[in-house]
């Protein structure tokens, strides 16, 4: 393959045309080719296409986090007051097995009663709903409804009477409570 003469051309640098081609050619092959136009073209068509399914899936998962929080919501408001009225099923009991009694004592009615109503109390603490009797406090129109003012001892603007009591569920107020205010001195 090689002979004296091709190793003496390529000393001087006179390589045969043949030779110098594959020379040439050789480097060629070792270095990265740059890729077509269209194939880059579609390299990115193909990202393109992952970004938009990827997208698409986000957008579902998405929806689909919104609509199980809107039925959980939907649930909560729905059975919100399932404990509570569990609470007050025994409060119900209780005046239904009052009633059934045939011959009741003014005693017996009265312990009744007084047992159903720690029944109630029981639920009502359970559960949050607080009982507000503002006696002898200063009026606050965002707990107390004033019904009207009396002369009093008292400071001015303070509760006298109680005509109802209010009632709060945590720190919100279900029911004002109905009072009379004493009037200035």
């Amino acid at each position: 393959m090689s002979n004296p003469e091709n190793t003496q051309e390529a000393m001087l640098g006179n390589e045969p045309a043949s030779e110098q081609a594959s020379v040439e050619a050789a480097p060629t092959d070792n270095v990265d080719t740059i890729p077509s136009v269209e194939e880059q073209f579609k390299a990115l068509e193909l990202k393109a296409a992952e970004h938009y399914d990827a997208w698409l899936r986000a957008k579902a998962e998405g929806e689909n986090i919104r609509r199980r929080a809107q039925e959980d919501i939907s649930k909560a408001h729905k059975f919100a007051v399932e404990k509570f009225a569990g609470e007050l099923l025994a409060v119900k009991d209780s005046l239904e097995a009052a009633l059934a009694v045939p011959e009741q004592t003014v005693e017996s009615f009265k312990s009744g009663v007084e047992l159903t109503l720690k029944q109630l109390v029981s639920a009502f603490e359970k559960n949050a709903l607080n009982e507000v009797n503002p006696a002898g406090e200063k009026f606050d129109p965002h707990k107390h409804q004033a019904i009207g003012m009396v002369d009093s001892d008292q400071e001015a603007n303070t509760v006298v009477t109680v005509l109802q009591k209010g009632y709060m569920i945590a720190d919100r107020v279900l029911r004002p409570a109905l009072v009379m205010v004493a009037k200035g001195k």
